[in-house]
């Protein structure tokens, strides 16, 4: 089971708002709208990602992380460089 299955009707939500707001700025870019109004629209969809992103993350660290960190062992190990590697390219990103 995934670890954010509590939280999937809020995830789907915002990422229904996320692609809406891709679709506004598609819509923006075929009218010619002003660049700077556009940028603030990307930015406000890339903060609408990235909410969902720390959502997500969170719900595997305290789920799937936790989980295998109480068994230990190679899974758990496996489980840190999994979860150490998503941050790196959510910095990245």
């Amino acid at each position: 089971m995934v670890g954010y299955v509590d939280n999937k009707d809020q995830i789907l939500k915002r990422l229904r708002r996320a692609e809406g707001q891709v679709r506004g700025i598609q819509r923006m870019v075929e009218e010619d709208t002003y660049c700077i109004d556009v940028l603030t629209q990307i930015s406000a969809a890339t903060k609408a990602l990235e909410t969902v992103a720390l959502s997500l993350l969170d719900d595997h660290l305290s789920h799937c992380v936790a989980e295998a960190a109480a068994e230990g062992g190679p899974v758990a190990d496996e489980k840190i460089r999994e979860a150490s590697a998503a941050i790196a390219r959510l910095v990245r990103s």
